[in-house]
């Protein structure tokens, strides 16, 4: 007969020890932006989207990526309403998860960083005014711009929502 072995316990992180986050980031135009790294799906390089019909600024179209179609989103019109000169065929495409099939547009992707969730720091310019930031993070002697990945899409349309059929 065989007496079971005690389970090892792991002690739950304390609330003196900071919560630590991965980054992936990305450039986009002259800035420098970063989405959280499990929210990240896949990458994808020269991509052509497809474009959308009365699209807002910020949706530059569909692209496919791993076999799926995503909406691909340009970062610089959602945090500035002015959106980046992009080519006909994007260098750099971020497939994010989540039931919304995101993605957004880059020039060129940066390493993952690891931060302290508290080292985020609320964007304090804009308010609430604009949704698709999360926060600012310094890392590197660079500014790096958070997306709030729960929110890119509402942010994208901002408030123009189409007539719904009555039935």
């Amino acid at each position: 007969m065989s007496t079971p072995e005690p389970e090892s316990q792991i002690a739950p992180p304390s609330a003196d020890e900071p919560q630590l986050r991965d980054l992936f980031s990305f450039s986009a135009g002259d800035a420098t932006f970063a989405v959280f790294a499990e929210e990240v799906e896949a990458t994808a390089e020269r991509s052509r989207p497809a474009k959308l019909p009365n699209a807002p600024p910020a949706v530059l179209g569909i692209v496919s990526v791993r076999g799926r179609m995503v909406t691909t989103l340009d970062p610089l019109a959602l945090t500035n309403g002015a959106g980046g000169d992009w080519p006909a065929e994007l260098p750099c495409v971020i497939a994010l998860r989540g039931d919304e099939q995101l993605a957004l547009a880059a020039n060129s992707l940066g390493e993952t960083i690891t931060i302290a969730s508290a080292d985020i720091e609320p964007n304090l310019e804009t308010g609430d005014s604009n949704q698709a930031i999360l926060g600012l993070a310094r890392h590197g002697g660079q500014e790096i711009t958070v997306l709030n990945s729960a929110n890119l899409f509402s942010a994208a349309v901002r408030r123009r929502e189409r007539r719904r059929r009555r039935f």
